[in-house]
């Protein structure tokens, strides 16, 4: 059976918003076969959809489709650790998981920049489904349905902290916040940081990365509909994060603090007791990898 663990992933990055993200250590492993007929199970008690919305089955079929090979069914186990709509691409590694799977079931077909474009056309926008397949660092692009990408490794050296809420937000929802348009001047305001961050991490200039997380274009309005949002971020930065932002569309906060800041997380938890919050705190670090296949 063909073993796929693909990563979380944290988009926008502040101002980078549909253009950026990057892969982090929490995992969603799927396990697939080609079978005469499809069965879909969780390994994990997670429920999942056992027919045709189900996004790794669809995304495998999709792919079978596209390479005009016939299909048959396939027999695909799941175990999610990426917890659903919470802004951490669990969406993202569903599709990754199959299209990477069907993709090597069928003898690789298909090349990495077909598979990218073919998981942003599946979801709409690569910010998420790229770092899930990668790794890394990415920006990325649409240009006539073709993703023009670029990832990088990012220094081990950091840690990201997820403050995960316990409730839900939907991607199609925390879009309905947004309006239909900006001005010319948050454009520029978003253009100008997206560039600053991209660079500063990669280069370790960690000191600029609270500006370049700034933004005007998406975080403002959505942000209003998280309670005590503000009141956690200042509490962060006054214990020594670099930087933090909504991961993707939310409502998860991101924080990005050193590896050697041993108080970091005691800090957030006081802060979680101080507001009465029931969220998880996740320490990970970056994925450089991306999505592994193996054969079990």
């Amino acid at each position: 059976m063909l073993r796929i663990q693909v990563p979380a992933t944290s988009a926008n990055l502040g101002a980078g918003f549909d253009a950026l993200g990057l892969a982090v250590s929490l995992y969603n492993t799927v396990w697939m076969e080609e079978a005469d007929e499809t069965t879909i199970c969780s390994r994990d008690h997670v429920s999942v959809p056992q027919g045709d919305d189900n996004l790794i089955f669809a995304s495998a079929k999709h792919l079978y489709e596209v390479c005009g090979r016939p299909f048959y069914g396939l027999h695909i186990e799941q175990e999610n650790n990426i917890p659903f709509t919470r802004g951490l691409g669990s969406s993202s590694a569903c599709i990754i998981a199959g299209l990477a799977g069907a993709n090597r079931l069928l003898k690789e077909p298909l090349s990495t920049d077909e598979l990218v474009n073919l998981a942003a056309e599946i979801e709409g926008h690569p910010d998420n489904t790229t770092p899930a397949l990668l790794g890394g660092i990415v920006t990325s692009a649409i240009d006539s349905g073709k993703v023009y990408w670029v990832k990088q490794k990012v220094d081990s050296h950091l840690r990201f902290y997820a403050m995960i809420p316990d409730f839900e937000m939907k991607t199609e929802e925390a879009r309905a916040l947004l309006p239909a348009e900006v001005p010319h001047q948050a454009a520029v305001y978003n253009l100008s940081r997206a560039a600053l961050f991209s660079a500063s991490l990669l280069q370790g200039k960690y000191e600029n990365l609270k500006i370049g997380v700034s933004d005007l274009l998406h975080q403002p309005y959505r942000l209003e509909q998280i309670p005590n949002s503000k009141e956690l971020m200042d509490g962060c930065y006054q214990a020594g994060a670099y930087a933090v932002y909504l991961s993707g569309a939310g409502p998860t906060l991101m924080a990005i603090a050193a590896d050697h800041n041993d108080s970091f997380e005691k800090a957030v938890q006081r802060l979680y007791r101080t507001y009465e919050l029931n969220w998880r705190l996740l320490e990970l670090c970056i994925d450089n990898t991306g999505a592994v296949l193996t054969k079990e």
